[in-house]
């Protein structure tokens, strides 16, 4: 990388006085000014896009100076993570105090940025009297807190969390005091009052493990599709996306994003941040740096995503390490304010160009997928079915790619046979061998090694289904159950624990 370029890419506060130095000294040398133009913002790229992309932040972030210089300028959107909440805004029946948000929408006006009201009505953060109210004042008091803050905030919001997190993971509406005492229609009720406090607000039912198909998001659709025919006001709904990489990507993102905005709705990633149990490596960064990816390319490719803000851009604000122990990392910037590949991750997805080839095709946007082709854990074979997907936007070589798919041996020969049962490649490309890790961990004393001989891998392909087979020389038997790669799935998933290298380096996966 050339020196101007290193100065470009390093845009945190604090940049190293020797590198100031050799620039100028780089300058001179060339016979005058070559000032480096500054690269465009992330909210810049999104913008060309038709889109914006956000941060959330809160107050005591604001006292540090080099936290708001980026957040200021990198980002185009805001939101509160709590001081538009309930217990914040009225502590006491009637007494309202908006001082802390009016310190957020404050900062954005200063910087030319929108807001994201977060949140109206929510079952946690409520100040104890909302809970010990009667069933019949229940109503009243929801309407005339969402009544008081929507017209406090009138013409600085300009959109509104109103309803946040309705739903159980089985897609039953979870408890809280507003179900309690009117059921699923305090929803059409938060909603009518949100908007005839500020007509002008978008309104927007928001939820965590809804970006996928599945329950969840199959329940937050027929509730949004019930309330848009009985013309309750609704314009969008708010998908957090708290992710993480040992779980796997939402199923099918892209797919239910548009569902939702073929009911004439917009759709937005509210709350994006990807976390990883700690240490962090390069396999768990390669992977985070895919699921932010992906996520922005799932937003480009439906008309009606209007944008993505992350939770706090940076890991030393990040929520993730009191609220999920042994779990963090989540965010864009490291802890010192420094972008991490996840940041250019999503550069690249949003559209820039400034990567001087350095990537070589985008090694970072390809997964596999896994479906178990054994009913049985326990007999002498071990069959995994593997397809590799390139998510990215450029071709990849399939020779300088590699797949490991963990496992134990367990007793009997140290020795094994490898066979592709079947590819649409044709197995003669796919090459196959067992190889032994020099420290076993748990779940894997031995990793199935795949490969290709030639060919390349477009944007958006598949390699199709490998059927591939191992055993050992005696053919003596495996106990799979414990296996860290394996799991029982039937049907091909992401597998965040079957790792991909491209020249040798990990792009995908987890290593145990």
């Amino acid at each position: 990388m050339n020196l101007v370029k290193l100065c470009r890419q390093s845009r945190a506060p604090g940049l190293p006085a020797l590198l100031a130095g050799a620039l100028a000294l780089a300058t001179t040398l060339a016979g005058g000014p070559a000032a480096a133009a500054p690269q465009d913002t992330l909210h810049e790229l999104a913008a060309a896009q038709g889109r914006y992309f956000g941060s959330a932040t809160d107050n005591p972030e604001l006292s540090d100076a080099a936290y708001t210089a980026r957040l200021g300028s990198e980002f185009g959107q805001l939101t509160p993570g709590n001081s538009m909440k309930w217990d914040t805004t009225e502590p006491a029946r009637g007494r309202f105090d908006f001082a802390k948000g009016d310190v957020i929408t404050d900062f954005a006006r200063q910087h030319g940025q929108t807001v994201r009201g977060h949140t109206l009505v929510w079952h946690s953060q409520l100040p104890g009297w909302v809970g010990s109210l009667p069933p019949a004042q229940v109503e009243t008091a929801m309407t005339d807190h969402i009544t008081a803050e929507a017209t406090h905030y009138r013409g600085a919001v300009t959109a509104w969390d109103v309803v946040n997190e309705p739903f159980n993971e089985d897609g039953t509406f979870r408890t809280s005091p507003f179900y309690t005492a009117l059921g699923s229609d305090y929803i059409a009720s938060a909603l009518r009052a949100a908007h005839a406090a500020d007509p002008d607000a978008r309104l927007y039912l928001n939820d965590y493990n809804i970006e996928g198909l599945g329950a969840k998001s199959d329940a937050m659709y027929a509730l949004v599709r019930d309330l848009l025919d009985e013309g309750v006001p609704l314009d969008g709904v708010g998908m957090q996306a708290h992710l993480a990489v040992q779980y796997g990507f939402p199923y099918e993102m892209r797919a239910n994003m548009q569902r939702f905005a073929d009911l004439g709705l917009d759709v937005a990633v509210t709350e994006l941040d990807v976390r990883m149990q700690l240490p962090a490596d390069a396999a768990k960064l390669a992977t985070q740096s895919s699921y932010y990816r992906q996520v922005t390319e799932a937003c480009l490719a439906v008309e009606r995503c209007v944008g993505i803000t992350v939770w706090d851009y940076t890991d030393k604000y990040s929520w993730v390490p009191s609220t999920f122990p042994g779990e963090g990392a989540a965010n864009l910037y490291d802890d010192g304010l420094l972008p991490k590949p996840a940041y250019t991750a999503v550069r690249t997805a949003l559209g820039d160009e400034d990567d001087g080839g350095e990537n070589g095709g985008d090694p970072g946007a390809l997964k596999v997928r896994y479906r178990s082709g054994d009913s049985s854990p326990g007999d002498n074979q071990i069959k995994p079915g593997l397809q590799l997907v390139n998510t990215g936007t450029t071709p990849v070589s399939l020779p300088d790619v590699t797949v490991r798919y963990w496992f134990t041996g367990d007793n009997g020969a140290s020795t094994y046979g490898t066979w592709c049962d079947w590819s649409p490649l044709g197995c003669a490309t796919v090459t196959h061998r067992v190889a032994a890790l020099g420290s076993p961990a748990a779940g894997a004393d031995h990793y199935l090694e795949v490969g290709f001989g030639s060919g390349s891998l477009a944007p958006g392909a598949s390699t199709g289904e490998i059927q591939l087979r191992l055993s050992k020389t005696d053919w003596s038997d495996f106990d799979e159950s414990d296996d860290y790669s394996h799991t029982t799935g039937t049907s091909y998933a992401d597998a965040p624990k079957i790792g991909v290298y491209v020249g040798g380096e990990p792009v995908w996966g987890i290593e145990p």
